[in-house]
């Protein structure tokens, strides 16, 4: 089997993502909860995709539902993993009681998310018309957004950082670090986006601009992809497994110097 640069790095894909996934599983099984899992089924849609971009590769006749498949994985990755660093920041701002200080708040960023990812599956699904393109810029605009409120709610934690309980305050500085590389990876998605007025598996889409041209995710240069797109989320991916492994965030709650008058931001804020 041969494959071209693309089903090179979608076989880097699985190569890399399985041990990770792995990783998240014991991370699942001793957090239990939803910033934990969500990484799970990242690295899952990292691995079926990958699967199915290399089984395309050594399919013949072409079957162009596999590259469809592999691709629009691809392209809403990104939702998980977005949704994964609103899952963590929902740890970090628990108060001594185990409850989030913002509810509310991230049940509506929940829904944002789910929107943008349901505009970009379809926009994907139903790639030939003029509305589907809408759609998938729409969702990664979305996205964007989605970036730019986690990045106001890490600033807004660490505004009021003393109020965090000590592990959860490792676990902040792991997405602080995390945010730049989340930063490339999301606008790699949105110049992708807009790179083509169509989802196409051909060169024969119309590339809306020529110097965006390079950041199509299939016709694209596969060297931009790589740093841009895979290396940007493997190093999140990275730090949140790395972070999920070290930090002992049930000890929060039983530190024997745990003193509740430190946290005066303890009851839930909307």
């Amino acid at each position: 089997m041969t494959l071209d640069a693309q089903g090179i790095l979608a076989a880097v894909t699985i190569a890399i993502y399985v041990p990770v996934l792995l990783i998240s599983f014991k991370l699942v099984a001793k957090h239990r909860s939803i910033g934990w899992i969500l990484l799970l089924v990242f690295c899952l849609i990292r691995l079926l995709g990958g699967s199915l971009l290399v089984a395309a590769e050594d399919i013949t006749p072409v079957n162009t539902s596999l590259y469809l498949g592999g691709y629009a994985l691809e392209a809403s990755g990104l939702s998980p993993l977005l949704m994964s660093t609103l899952g963590l920041l929902r740890t970090v701002s628990q108060t001594p009681l185990g409850e989030s200080r913002y509810n509310r708040l991230f049940y509506l960023l929940k829904i944002l998310a789910t929107g943008a990812l349901v505009l970009t599956i379809f926009g994907v699904s139903d790639s030939g018309t003029s509305s589907a393109n809408a759609m998938r810029q729409a969702g990664v605009l979305l996205f964007a957004l989605l970036y730019i409120i986690i990045t106001g709610i890490c600033l807004i934690l660490w505004s009021r950082v003393t109020t965090v309980m000590r592990y959860r305050k490792e676990l902040l500085k792991a997405i602080s670090i995390a945010l730049p590389f989340l930063a490339v990876r999301t606008l790699y998605s949105v110049l992708s986006t807009f790179s083509s007025s169509t989802f196409s598996l051909s060169a024969s889409s119309t590339p809306s601009d020529s110097d965006l041209a390079k950041f199509n995710i299939v016709t694209g240069e596969w060297q931009i992809y790589l740093v841009m797109g895979m290396l940007m989320e493997y190093a999140v991916v990275i730090l949140y497994a790395v972070a999920g492994l070290l930090l002992p965030l049930d000890q929060d709650y039983k530190s024997s110097d745990f003193n509740q008058e430190a946290y005066p931001l303890s009851n839930p804020q909307y």
